[in-house]
């Protein structure tokens, strides 16, 4: 059974990007560089949302973010508002239940992944199709340029922390398998 990994870039407050700063706040480095590198060349399929996409078809597009790993690697993106043929070589369009994709992309043995797309991780988490979350922090709050809230509107969700580290002394990367998603904390914590 292939598994599904919630993948995320944040600041500190919970935003996926701000308004006016570079690609990675401008804060990547050597050792987080050398991390994707060679993290780019494990097999997975990379699960989006429109959004997204269209984000990093843009990226691909203009060059202002090197997206080329990611450009023959398999990719879904859910959306009722894309129309086929997409731009990006190598991506599926699913314009029906993500939820119901998902699972049945799960009974296969390619390990899964989410790239951004908030809205479409709450719903795989929700349905309890998430076995791994893996989160990289930035050391910036972004109050007033934040944009892309990425927890908004999850459930609560307590983790089995499985790794922690560090990268180019100022990045940290968590990775946590979810134990308990719900409203509020799980029983034995009440």
């Amino acid at each position: 059974m292939a598994e599904l990994m919630i993948d995320y870039i944040t600041s500190l407050d919970g935003y996926g990007s701000a308004e006016g700063w570079p690609g990675l706040w401008g804060m990547g480095g050597p050792e987080y560089y050398e991390f994707l590198r060679e993290d780019s060349t494990q097999p997975f399929t990379l699960l989006m949302g429109a959004r997204t996409y269209r984000l990093f078809t843009g990226f691909a597009a203009t060059g202002e973010e090197d997206v080329s790993p990611l450009t023959s690697r398999e990719k879904v993106v859910f959306s009722r508002s894309l129309r086929e043929p997409l731009d990006w070589p190598n991506t599926t369009l699913v314009d029906g239940d993500a939820v119901e994709f998902v699972r049945q992309l799960k009974e296969g043995d390619t390990p899964l992944r989410t790239l951004g797309s908030p809205s479409l991780c709450r719903s795989l988490l929700n349905a309890g199709l998430v076995d791994r979350h893996r989160v990289v922090v930035f050391p910036v709050v972004n109050g007033t340029t934040g944009s892309d809230r990425i927890y908004d509107g999850w459930p609560d969700v307590l983790f089995q922390t499985t790794s922690l580290r560090s990268f180019d002394g100022r990045l940290q990367l968590f990775e946590g398998v979810p134990t308990h998603v719900g409203d509020g904390p799980p029983p034995n914590l009440r």
